[in-house]
């Protein structure tokens, strides 16, 4: 499964982002919230296979709009693969195949006409490890924003974009630097700044702190909790008071006897940490088992 999220991660790199519209067991302890409006992004008896194998099942998840959502669990329970279906990054696995529903602004994504492209677009992900593009600062921002034929005051907009992730003010004389002079935590930053260019509803960000160091860690913290006032963020991450810190809903994954993923437990970050519902969560997040 690690390589083919290595295959999908890189295969992102050569995607060109379209300007067509998006058309408009043992399962969870507890209710989900109500599907409303409130909802940025649903999952609907979600499956996930690798071939034969499958990944995850029977996923019903409702994420609120401008939150932070964290996705926790051992290694192997599927997090990822449910934070990457919820883009459709999945597809880029040449073997990978998905049951049920995403709705997406009450749509489902995986319906055959809706363009997965604008979808990525929609729905943007920063991956574990920093991945500037091989360009200068300044079209690390610019260059989705191009291709998307913006037609704006681009210095603006990518002035905007950092001031967003919180590195104008240390990038701002160097933007005709590379994208790699910059240290791991500021490379973060940058990716994120050029998720949020192009403007998308959700950012999915999948461990985006484990290559960091605590100082850097904790910028991307509190980055997050300023991201959340106009976007709605789902985070997977094995540190468990990352995601206290953070989340305001937290998401329990454990897996089964045949190596399948499933959603456990799912509410309130303080009430999951707390007064956990389920026994599993209540021995994972005390460190019965990881």
């Amino acid at each position: 499964l690690a390589a083919q999220s290595l295959f999908a991660e890189n295969h992102l790199m050569s995607i060109s982002i379209s300007t067509r519209p998006v058309l408009a067991a043992q399962s969870a302890a507890n209710v989900q919230p109500p599907a409303n409006g409130a909802n940025a992004i649903e999952a609907k008896d979600l499956k996930v296979f690798y071939g034969n194998f499958l990944a995850v099942r029977d996923i019903n998840l409702n994420i609120k709009r401008r939150k932070i959502t964290a996705l926790i669990g051992p290694s192997g329970c599927g997090k990822s693969t449910v934070l990457r279906a919820f883009n459709r990054m999945n597809d880029l696995v040449p073997t990978a195949r998905t049951e049920g529903e995403i709705l997406f602004h009450g749509k489902n994504i995986y319906e055959p006409k809706v363009d997965a492209v604008e979808v990525r677009r929609r729905i943007g992900m920063v991956f574990q490890k920093p991945n500037p593009f091989p360009k200068s600062i300044y079209d690390n921002i610019a260059w989705g924003a191009r291709i998307n034929g913006y037609k704006g005051n681009m210095d603006q907009l990518v002035e905007e974009s950092l001031r967003g992730a919180a590195l104008w003010d240390e990038v701002k004389d160097k933007l005709k630097q590379s994208g790699y002079s910059l240290s791991g935590g500021q490379q973060q930053r940058l990716c994120i700044a050029r998720t949020i260019a192009v403007k998308p509803d959700i950012i999915l960000m999948d461990e985006p702190c484990s290559a960091l160091d605590p100082i850097a860690t904790l910028r991307i913290e509190d980055l997050m909790r300023e991201l959340a006032q106009q976007y709605t963020i789902i985070i997977v991450t094995h540190n468990m008071q990352q995601a206290a810190r953070v989340a305001d809903f937290t998401a329990f994954f454990m897996v089964d006897e045949t190596r399948t993923g499933y959603m456990v437990e799912y509410g309130v970050t303080n009430h999951l940490f707390t007064t956990p519902t389920d026994r599993r969560t209540e021995d994972y997040i005390t460190g019965r088992f990881g």
